[in-house]
C-alpha cells in the first residue's frame, strides 16, 4: 500500500503543478489587438513625427518650462494629427508661434554667430576677444 501511497502522492503533486500553471497564465492576458493600440498610442509620439527643423527642440523646452500645458497642446495636437486636419510639418517656428498663441512664454536659448576671419564665432566671443586685445 505505501507504493500505491507515494503514487498517489506522486500524481497529486503533478496535477497540483498542472493547476497552477493553469491559473498563472489565466491570470496573464493575452494582449488583443485594441490594448496593442493603446501601448503604442502615445500622443507625443505623433506629434514629434511630424516635427520639423528644431521643432523637438522647441518642444523639449516646453515641456520642462510647462508640463501640464505643453501635456494638454500634444494631446489636441496628436488628436488634429489623427483627423488629418493637421498633415504638415510642423517645423520649430511654427511650434512656437503656437505656443505663444496660447499664452505660453516658451524661452529658448539664443546664439548670435558672427564670421570673423573666414569662421563662424558666437558673438560673445568676438566681444570678449576685443576687449582683451584693446588692453
Amino acid at each position: 500500500m505505501s507504493e500505491e501511497d507515494s503514487e498517489l502522492e506522486r500524481l497529486k503533486a503533478r496535477r497540483l503543478a498542472e493547476m497552477q500553471k493553469n491559473i498563472s497564465t489565466k491570470q496573464e492576458p493575452e494582449p488583443t489587438s485594441t490594448t496593442k493600440e493603446i501601448i503604442t498610442e502615445n500622443p507625443r509620439d505623433h506629434v514629434v513625427k511630424i516635427l520639423g527643423f528644431r521643432g523637438l527642440e522647441v518642444l523639449e523646452n516646453a515641456e520642462s518650462q510647462f508640463p501640464t500645458e505643453t501635456k494638454m497642446i500634444v494631446d489636441k495636437l496628436s488628436e488634429l494629427i489623427k483627423t488629418g486636419e493637421i498633415n504638415e510639418s510642423l517645423d520649430g517656428g511654427k511650434l512656437l508661434s503656437l505656443f505663444r498663441s496660447v499664452g505660453l512664454n516658451v524661452r529658448m536659448a539664443t546664439k548670435i554667430n558672427v564670421e570673423q576671419d573666414g569662421k563662424f564665432v558666437s558673438l560673445s566671443d568676438k566681444f570678449s576677444n576685443k576687449s582683451s586685445g584693446d588692453e
